[in-house]
């Protein structure tokens, strides 16, 4: 457990968030230079293993089966098609490979059993290897452990109050059950939320009060901005301005110190200038490559560009945490269980996206 301040509440996480900006950033720039190097930047590719057809109902995702958007449907990718990916990742400067399958949750069985086959052959090549792939049991965590694992992300999306007004599939409290059963394996924690979807300040404030009081703090925190696709049920919202980006990502720094802070989806909304000012005010992580999941990137190639004109410098892998042992799957502590967990659904009325899946529905 670590010695920070862990009993962050609302109305201190406000006062600071709400600070005069150049304080604002003046104070995170300090924390952010006491615990890190000002000009390292950990570099991720974000890669769908499986794309589409989930059965969430998330107002901000593409991949909601239920929505009628243009994100083209995919199975499950090979092996030998996440090994190519990943060393095209590693050849353009990614120290890590987050893996995104569109589930609900992970469910026990050959599918499965691949995911943990690419964690093994990532983790071998040297990279830290994150996957994404909805809730999971304790058992499940303790495979994907075995496997080499680096981190699991798992966004808490935004304040438990305002996560009502976005999803009804799905309850706040099975995100932290499952960070919770992460923690209980030597896989380091990847989660943080979404601004721009219509909530208000006091939201993204819970939403840090949710994560700073975890015990340990998440390892890794995302900012995304919003993404607004057409055909989901938040795509006519305004994209966040720059400064809301800027307090977030420098509030988030004051709070979790030692949290590699990633400015992710919405960067190719931000100026090259408004990115420095993030990367000044705390953010020392980006996802590279021209797509995040199914919504739009920057290049990498550019991202190498400004990282040149700034002086950054990618971070080498296992800096933070050891390289995990990768175990085989026929050495492996922790068999396939079978689990068919009964996760939360809470199923209220979202009546934008139930607007949203009526316009889908006439559509098709």
């Amino acid at each position: 457990m670590s010695s920070f301040k862990h009993n962050w509440t609302k109305s201190e996480i406000l006062e600071i968030y709400n600070k005069p900006l150049m304080d604002l950033l003046f104070e995170a720039a300090k924390v952010h230079r006491k615990h890190h190097d000002p000009n390292t930047v950990q570099v991720s590719t974000l890669l769908s293993i499986k794309t589409g057809g989930c059965p969430e109902d998330c107002g901000y995702c593409p991949q909601a089966a239920r929505y009628h958007t243009n994100v083209e449907g995919n199975d499950l990718m090979s092996v030998q098609q996440v090994k190519a990916q990943a060393l095209r990742a590693k050849a353009s400067g990614s120290s890590r490979v987050c893996m995104g399958a569109a589930w609900r949750n992970v469910k026990d069985g050959k599918e499965f059993d691949d995911v943990l086959e690419m964690v093994r052959t990532i983790n071998k090549l040297d990279m830290e290897v994150c996957c994404t792939l909805g809730m999971l049991t304790e058992n499940q965590a303790q495979r994907l452990a075995e496997a080499g694992l680096y981190a699991y992300n798992h966004n808490l999306d935004s304040s438990e109050e305002y996560y009502k007004e976005v999803i009804s599939t799905r309850g706040f409290e099975d995100r932290i059950k499952t960070i919770n059963n992460v923690r209980k394996t030597n896989v380091t924690v990847c989660s943080g939320g979404i601004i721009g979807m219509g909530e208000r300040i006091e939201d993204r404030a819970g939403m840090l009060v949710a994560l700073a009081t975890l015990n340990p703090q998440p390892e890794s925190v995302p900012i995304n901005a919003l993404v607004a696709v057409e055909g989901t049920p938040l795509e006519n919202e305004q994209p966040v301005s720059i400064w809301d980006m800027v307090r977030m990502v420098a509030t988030t720094r004051i709070v979790m110190p030692e949290t590699q802070v990633r400015l992710s989806a919405g960067r190719t909304q931000m100026s090259q200038e408004g990115q420095a000012m993030c990367f000044f005010a705390g953010a020392n992580s980006i996802f590279a490559g021209d797509k995040l999941l199914t919504t739009p990137n920057p290049d990498v190639n550019e991202d190498m560009k400004m990282f040149e004109l700034l002086g950054l410098n990618p971070q080498k892998p296992f800096i933070k945490k050891m390289q995990p042992k990768t175990i085989e799957a026929k050495d492996s502590h922790f068999k396939d269980l079978g689990e068919k967990p009964k996760w939360t659904r809470p199923e209220h009325k979202i009546p934008r996206n139930e607007n949203a899946k009526i316009k889908s529905k006439n559509l098709k």
